[in-house]
């Protein structure tokens, strides 16, 4: 049965953009959305930067997003925790995008008695404070992280991101952490419901397999891999699950809206 897609979910590194430069079809992408008023979110799973510089960050690349279209692991999971706990104090380890969206979610940022310890995406982690987060969860803080990306990328090569922070915390504790982010739907649904759309007529984008594509599928929506980023198309026959489609960049998605 053909689906009826009226809003668009899109990845932003590897689709939208890469190295700072448009990818080809990105705007045209954009323009056909906003030309058809279609509700939609760019995604991206890093916590450092918050929606108002990854907006300022697509406009250097020619690409206009307000920030209320963007939507990132760091506000999912800020957003996600306002719902579970009760007081809303919390032990921060991230930067501007962690703590201005656990700011504006009504938390208190405090090492004393703590309810959660949140982990995300930071360059600059420091003995001192990932040992106060392991004091924490040992004293019964709950373990919640951004995002279980192990790796980044930089100009010198590959460098530790939260999944492998997470993953010593973890060697410490004992304590395995809940991950908000992609590929774990909640960041999709919670996404969904902020442009109050359903998913049965929304389409993702992404250039991942394990995060963009797996995360899509789980939370039923139409699924559309492009290989200008992180998969190539014979990556694909290593999963054991498949997009609906595969495009050689996002111009040919550009096409479809």
């Amino acid at each position: 049965m053909t689906r009826l897609i009226t809003s668009w979910l899109s990845d932003m590194d590897g689709v939208l953009i890469h190295e700072e430069k448009a990818l080809p079809g990105a705007k045209d992408f954009l323009d056909k959305l906003n030309e058809k008023e279609y509700p939609y979110l760019v995604l991206t799973n890093n916590s450092i930067f918050t929606r108002r510089d990854l907006s300022e960050r697509l406009r250097a690349a020619g690409l206009e997003v307000p920030e209320e279209h963007i939507w990132t692991s760091a506000e999912a999971t800020a957003r996600f925790l306002a719902d579970q706990v009760e007081e809303r104090r919390a032990y921060v380890v991230g930067e501007a995008g962690l703590t201005t969206a656990m700011y504006n979610s009504g938390f208190v940022m405090t090492n004393v008695k703590p309810e959660v310890v949140v982990l995300g995406e930071t360059r600059t982690y420091s003995i001192e404070a990932l040992t106060q987060a392991i004091r924490l969860i040992e004293n019964g803080a709950r373990f919640i992280a951004t995002n279980p990306d192990v790796t980044g990328p930089s100009e010198h090569g590959s460098i530790p991101a939260t999944g492998a922070v997470a993953a010593m915390i973890t060697a410490a504790t004992g304590r395995k952490p809940y991950y908000v982010g992609k590929p774990n739907p909640v960041m999709l649904r919670r996404g969904l419901n902020l442009i109050n759309s359903h998913s049965e007529n929304t389409a993702l984008v992404g250039d991942r397999m394990d995060t963009d594509v797996l995360s899509g599928m789980e939370a039923g929506l139409q699924t559309h891999l492009v290989l200008t980023g992180s998969t190539a198309r014979e990556d694909i026959v290593k999963f054991p699950y498949r997009p609906d489609y595969v495009h050689p960049s996002i111009q040919e998605v550009a096409e479809l809206i």
